[in-house]
């Protein structure tokens, strides 16, 4: 709709070779700027790799275990859905966000597994959906590279309200849902 809008306000104020230059500009950013999160996005994907091959996972996994001991109940610490979660934590810790995603999806295939959820969200997938949405990120890499990309001279200088305000939403989830999971299987035993 926006885009019929501003054809028509080019087309009545003679602007039309503006509007084309403009959204000829504005094609070539893009894809400008898919190539430098690329670049980036597979720089660290491959580091995630060669963490993961080399044993580096588990020797991190070791340092997260008693904290996913608490947050996640019952799943198992030797197996593949603690081990993508792990791996999911330290790309979001790491600001990849994007090489992330499908570590989320990993872990969360691996949790219907081995929590047999039969289709239903259990509580350590609602834990693992707010976790990897409230993530803290110690190396915020893609706002980083954003804002290199668009001359920041100093990219990282945003971090410390990222790391504020990211440790906010995160306590504030992961509290709400230890609270309504433990509500929510009160209910089922009662």
């Amino acid at each position: 709709m926006s885009a019929v809008l501003s054809l028509i306000f080019s087309a009545v104020n003679g602007s039309s070779e503006q509007l084309s230059n403009t959204v000829l500009s504005a094609c070539e950013d893009a894809v400008q700027l898919t190539f430098t999160l690329l670049g980036t996005m597979a720089f660290w994907g491959g580091i995630m790799r060669v963490a993961e091959k080399s044993g580096l996972v588990r020797k991190i996994s070791v340092l997260f275990r008693p904290f996913l001991k608490v947050l996640f109940k019952g799943i198992n610490e030797s197996g593949e859905a603690f081990s993508a979660i792990v791996m999911n934590i330290t790309a979001n810790l790491m600001g990849l966000g994007n090489a992330a995603t499908p570590l989320g999806i990993k872990a969360m295939k691996a949790l219907a597994e081995e929590e047999h959820s039969n289709g239903k969200a259990t509580g350590n997938m609602i834990m693992l959906v707010v976790i990897n949405t409230a993530s803290l990120q110690l190396l915020p890499t893609t706002v980083a590279t954003l804002r290199l990309s668009h001359g920041s001279s100093a990219p990282l200088d945003v971090l410390p309200a990222i790391l504020f305000s990211a440790a906010c939403a995160l306590t504030v989830g992961v509290t709400l849902t230890l609270l309504i999971n433990g509500i929510s299987k009160r209910k089922g035993r009662g």
